[in-house]
């Protein structure tokens, strides 16, 4: 599956799934609170799939995957508005407070399914790597940081993987805040240093820039053979999986990277080489001849390895503490999140920060093909920024029919007719603009990339 058509169908499960439960929570409070339901669906425009079911509620999928509604019965739609309105299960003959309760189910539905996966992805089991830095450069560098170091702590959270560490120094980065990392060096001592994030270039926050700029990089993988290709010329000479090559022609290979770049330029001049190989312990030596290769109209010296999988960390807990793990995780995106979007709306953070399906779609391909666990990450992450992005007081949004019923709800009586539909025009032309935003944002990314 070619790289867009994988992106258009993991953004259409991961779309299907959110939407599915975010409208799932509406419609099953609202069937609670004895409010009739005449039809649940997912996605907007013609239904290209309905059916009525036994409860009398029409389900519909439709042709617009980006969202979904749950239409209940209310006069003020109805052909005739006087009889809808004292039918049973009317939605404006419901007290405020249930109405408040429909309204709110939906983010809250999200947020439990947040819970969820992060359980899931903990009982799972995410593959990672240890958080030890290789080679820093950068902001990096001049923090102090070497070659080996192991990352601990940022800010005080405990990390225990590479990706953990770097998805919070992002998020400091994103708001351009210095952060304190609690190292491990090689020697054995802990020592702190300071990451003065704050001195970022005006412009790299939300690009491809900001971590060439910050300069942690990954300590990049040994050069071990995780597999073979029959009759390769790594096969033919002896070499097995799990030998760790550690030269070749006498010049030292630290990593898979190493190697990739060592071979080509040594078989240029003499396709002969020696690779020298520790196995089990020893250290042994073995000749072989490189052989050229043409893919993609490209010629490539090649000597028939694949590496192995280095992954040495395993974020993975029995179902039980995973529960425990879910919620913290939780409850660190939920702050990070506000957070965020407090920063945006007060200009300290980058409005080049948002993106729309365009991102969504690229990383939802990325993390499915990385594993299980990791789309599990990715889909409670998009799954709690649905849920909140909700709770705002945007009117069209869930939080801004929570505005209108607290209103009501103090007054005592509804807003106007005229307000609302003017509030609607409002919320409408701002989810356009932030919309709108976001595309301009991921269209220069894809330019730009």
């Amino acid at each position: 599956m070619s790289e867009f058509l994988g992106s258009v169908w993991w953004l259409l499960v991961t779309l299907g799934l959110l939407v599915t439960f975010h409208e799932f929570g509406h419609y099953w409070v609202a069937r609670r609170c004895g409010v009739k339901v005449l039809r649940f669906s997912v996605g907007f425009g013609k239904p290209v799939w309905s059916r009525i079911g036994r409860d009398g509620v029409e389900y519909t999928i439709g042709a617009i995957p980006l969202g979904g509604y749950v239409k209940f019965l209310d006069a003020r739609d109805a052909e005739n508005p006087d009889m809808a309105a004292h039918e049973p299960g009317e939605y404006n003959a419901a007290p405020v407070g249930r109405r408040m309760l429909i309204a709110v189910a939906g983010p809250v539905f999200n947020i439990v399914f947040t819970v969820f996966a992060f359980w899931a992805m903990f009982v799972v089991g995410r593959p990672d790597f240890q958080p030890v830095i290789g080679a820093p450069q950068g902001l990096a560098a001049a923090a102090g940081l070497r070659d080996g170091d192991r990352i601990v702590a940022v800010d005080g959270d405990r990390v225990e993987s590479w990706s953990a560490a770097m998805l919070d120094v992002a998020q400091a980065a994103m708001l351009r805040r210095d952060v304190a990392l609690e190292i491990a060096t090689p020697g054995g001592q802990t020592q702190t240093r300071t990451l003065a994030l704050s001195q970022l270039p005006h412009g790299t926050a939300g690009d491809g820039t900001t971590f060439d700029a910050i300069g942690l990089r990954l300590q990049p993988p040994p050069a071990v053979v995780g597999g073979l290709s029959a009759g390769g010329a790594a096969a033919r000479s002896g070499l097995r999986e799990g030998d760790r090559i550690t030269a070749v022609n006498g010049k030292t290979v630290a990593s898979f990277a190493d190697l990739v770049k060592l071979v080509p330029q040594l078989a240029a001049r003499d396709p002969h080489l020696h690779l020298t190989v520790r196995r089990a312990g020893n250290t042994l030596g073995f000749d072989l001849t490189a052989e050229q290769h043409t893919q993609d109209g490209k010629s490539r010296w090649l000597i028939g390895i694949a590496a192995a999988d280095t992954h040495d960390a395993l974020e993975r807990y029995n179902p039980l503490r995973a529960v425990p793990a879910a919620l913290r995780e939780t409850w660190k995106t939920t702050r990070t999140t506000l957070g965020m979007i407090g920063a945006m709306l007060t200009g300290a953070a980058s409005t080049k920060n948002l993106s729309s399906v365009i991102s969504i779609a690229q990383v939802a391909n990325a993390s499915a093909q990385m594993g299980l666990a990791w789309f599990l990450s990715f889909l409670a992450m998009i799954s709690l920024s649905l849920g909140i992005l909700n709770l705002l007081p945007i009117p069209i949004l869930d939080g801004g029919h929570l505005m209108y019923y607290l209103i009501e709800w103090i007054k005592g009586s509804p807003l106007s007719e005229r307000s609302m539909i003017a509030g609607q025009y409002v919320g409408m032309a701002a989810l356009a603009a932030l919309m709108s935003l976001a595309f301009y944002n991921d269209i220069l990314r894809l330019i730009a990339g």
